[in-house]
């Protein structure tokens, strides 16, 4: 089958109902969860402090939430079987909001990273679970605005997260960050029970054997590697002995689990689902851009804070005009979906957002705000453009069956790829800054003119405020630091113009994608009675 060819998927919804009361059931959920993902960022410092803890022990926090989330994902379906998906999405809901009350009652650092971790697990199951029922639930022709909704809570809710949780850590303290899930878990529990049904093949089945191997090769190698990510750039990755054993072993557990669920008969995670083109396609894309969506977000703030001088709050008010794109970027979707080839679309948000970070990668020191605004926005209608559409045409040629199970493997690349991507740029700023500051360095030479005279205009200037004595030293470390300052700034703006280099040399990939078409379903036909013979 060629590229052109027209698919049709001839699978209508699970039911007759409306299935927009579906949607909103699983929207809320889904917003409470991928809102926590990242509300709880900035509130770090916060929490160590009231734990007597370090930074690093913090990072656990972060850490025990994404394994968890990360091993719980893939496996998703293989829950749904053994349980049925609607009471395991209600455990889930259950799981996640009783564990947002442990987190905000902890009284440890222990206590609490105890608590996050069955809080990953019930996000992690909540996902795959709304994803798939918002594919299922409506027909193949109108999954285009089905996805557009969907994609205002995984998109727009980790853009308002870090402002949100800085606002709720300063104003009130960082406890409520964890402890306003509760009313919304209740309500969504409520909801989920009304309007959610099981389709035949996503109901309590037999599950004869326990994939008990495939699952412990899983733990082993997503908790290895998030250990790796962490810990990696201070001790100097591969050059660490711990780094290149647990390399090793991450290398060999993920080889083990892949062989694992191809050969036996009841894999906890299907990944036959691969033998379809465009999920496959669509997979990897998810991972390098879910690579650089947290990737962005995570060097955003410290670029305004390290180097711009901004305070947490007002960070996040640069940043957050990224959800008002991300609404533009939801309505064009919604409003081209079925009108456009979705590729086209694809492309077009993939070179708008490679163009954004090309502005984020000419900001220098003496901007405005609204040179961070502009391009944020822009990035967020992009993000949006992109999303909404791959989700469409990487799930439209797969059965309603197989949604839960391919939805799970779809979030977990995005996941691994935001976990890599995010440890990845870190390394790339502080390595290329002192690459630049190697360069850079050369010209702090007194038999440089231009050196020469910054020093005599600071040792005067300071000479006049508190006196001759150590003047010079202090001229020569006030140059050192702005040598430091502005070879941190090119590091970041390095790793923006790779972003976007790495964005346009995806755009190709985008055409390996079948084309799809919609039959829309026709009404049956209904034959008119014989006339009545005399």
């Amino acid at each position: 089958m060629s590229d052109e060819t027209a698919i049709t998927n001839i699978e209508d919804a699970t039911s007759g109902k409306n299935p927009w009361l579906s949607a909103g059931a699983v929207m809320l959920t889904i917003f409470m969860v991928v809102l926590d993902s990242s509300i709880a960022n900035v509130a770090l410092p916060h929490i160590a402090g009231s734990f007597s803890a370090t930074r690093d022990e913090s990072t656990w926090v972060l850490t025990s939430y994404l394994v968890a989330n990360g091993v719980i994902i893939p496996s998703t379906a293989w829950f749904s079987t053994l349980m049925g998906r609607k009471n395991f999405l209600l455990l889930a809901t259950l799981m996640f909001t009783v564990a947002s009350a442990m987190c905000g009652m902890a009284t440890s650092m222990t206590m609490l990273i105890i608590a996050r971790v069955i809080q990953g697990i019930g996000g992690g199951a909540i996902m795959p679970i709304a994803q798939a029922v918002m594919m299922e639930e409506f027909k193949p022709e109108d999954r285009g605005v089905a996805m557009s909704v969907f994609g205002f809570g995984v998109i727009f809710a980790p853009i308002i997260g870090p402002t949100l949780g800085g606002w709720i850590t300063d104003t009130y303290s960082w406890h409520w960050i964890f402890l306003i899930n509760i009313p919304f878990g209740i309500i969504s529990l409520w909801l989920i029970k009304k309007f959610i049904e099981d389709p035949p093949y996503a109901r309590k089945g037999k599950v004869k054997t326990v994939d008990y191997w495939g699952f412990i090769f899983l733990i082993i190698w997503l908790f290895v590697l998030q250990v790796i990510l962490d810990n990696g750039q201070k001790c100097d990755w591969f050059g660490a002995r711990w780094v290149r054993w647990s390399a090793t072993l991450v290398g060999v557990t993920f080889i083990a689990f892949i062989v694992r669920e191809l050969m036996t008969k009841e894999p906890i995670v299907d990944l036959k689902v691969f033998k379809d083109k465009n999920f496959a396609i669509g997979t990897v894309l998810h991972f390098v851009i879910g690579a650089v969506l947290y990737s962005t977000l995570a060097i955003l703030p410290l670029f305004l804070q390290q180097l711009m001088g901004y305070t947490a709050t007002l960070s996040g008010l640069a940043i957050s005009p990224r959800g008002f794109g991300s609404l533009i970027g939801l309505i064009t979707c919604a409003i081209l979906a079925n009108r456009v080839d979705q590729r086209w679309v694809i492309a077009a948000g993939l070179f708008i957002l490679a163009i954004s970070n090309v502005m984020f990668g000419t900001l220098n020191l003496q901007i405005s705000m609204s040179n961070i605004i502009v391009p944020n926005v822009i990035c967020g209608a992009a993000f949006s453009i992109v999303m909404i559409p791959l989700m469409t045409v990487a799930f439209v040629t797969l059965k309603n069956n197989q949604m839960t199970n391919a939805t799970g493997v779809f979030n977990l690349a995005k996941s691994v790829g935001g976990a890599i991507g995010t440890s990845a740029v870190n390394t790339m700023v502080s390595r290329m800054s002192q690459v630049h500051q190697t360069h850079l360095i050369r010209n702090l030479t007194y038999s440089h003119p231009g050196f020469t005279e910054k020093i005599n205009a600071l040792q005067s200037g300071i000479a006049m405020m508190s006196g001759q004595a150590l003047s010079s030293t202090k001229a020569n470390v006030m140059a050192y630091k702005q040598l430091v300052q502005q070879s941190t700034l090119m590091a970041y703006m390095d790793c923006f113009k790779i972003f976007a280099l790495l964005l346009v040399v995806l755009i190709p990939l985008i055409f390996l994608f079948k084309k799809v078409k919609y039959k829309k379903s026709k009404p049956p036909k209904i034959e008119e009675p014989l006339p009545a013979r005399s």
